[in-house]
């Protein structure tokens, strides 16, 4: 499995203008709760951005629960008023593009939670999932390549394995972005991708255990560098 790492913060401001450009549309046409927005190819036209920037705004309000895409019908203005609409649209017009220090912390944070959930809610499945991503992680750093796209899915097996949806779902949108900067902030070098291997190998016996106080305090000491640097940018 490949996972697509996205840039979250290269087309920042330009999806910030469609979002607002949709809103205007919106309210330009009088859209109201069920009513279909235009095609992404229309609106792509009508804002002269590409298809891409208009399904990334789209999605991004249908994260907030402000628009819903049903599939082979299109997308409709969610089940809620107008003036509710554009304030939460103004709110997340005002949100700025997350910096790296940001993103760590709630990394932290998160891990730590669904790496004490998953001990306490795992089932065999999310086992072998957790298991395969670590042996392909093993396997690639042992032949001196790039692992991050196995590391990232090993925490992601830990995260569906919390069984928590919600904690789920903010793995998926933060974890992508820290992992394109690595390499920019020169987080990560050959040594500490050695020691994830035993890191990572600790975490998973913990979560087979079910032990949730190992699993966290295991989880914590795999974070502890990056926790180091994330102090010392």
């Amino acid at each position: 499995m490949k996972v697509e790492i996205l840039n979250l913060n290269g087309n920042y401001s330009i999806q910030k203008q469609v979002i607002a450009k949709i809103g205007d549309l919106i309210n330009h046409k009088n859209l109201e709760p069920g009513d279909k927005l235009p095609s992404e190819r229309m609106l792509s036209e009508k804002f002269k951005v590409t298809r891409g920037i208009i399904r990334e705004a789209i999605q991004k309000l249908e994260f907030y629960g402000l628009l819903k895409s049903i599939p082979q019908s299109g997308t409709f203005v969610a089940n809620i008023g107008v003036i509710a609409l554009n304030g939460m649209i103004d709110d997340i017009l005002t949100l700025e593009a997350p910096d790296f220090k940001s993103l760590v912390e709630t990394r932290i944070l998160l891990e730590l939670k669904t790496a004490r959930l998953a001990a306490l809610r795992r089932t065999d499945n999310d086992l072998k999932k957790m298991r395969d991503a670590l042996d392909a992680y093993t396997d690639k750093v042992l032949n001196g390549e790039d692992a991050m796209q196995e590391d990232l899915l090993f925490h992601l097996a830990i995260a569906r394995a919390s069984g928590n949806s919600t904690m789920n779902n903010f793995m998926l949108i933060i974890t992508p972005e820290i992992i394109t900067n690595f390499e920019k902030y020169h987080v990560c070098d050959s040594g500490m991708a050695q020691s994830g291997i035993e890191e990572h190998k600790r975490i998973y016996e913990a979560i087979e255990e079910q032990d949730p106080q190992k699993a966290k305090a295991m989880m914590k000491k795999h974070f502890k560098a990056l926790y180091q640097y994330c102090y010392n940018i």
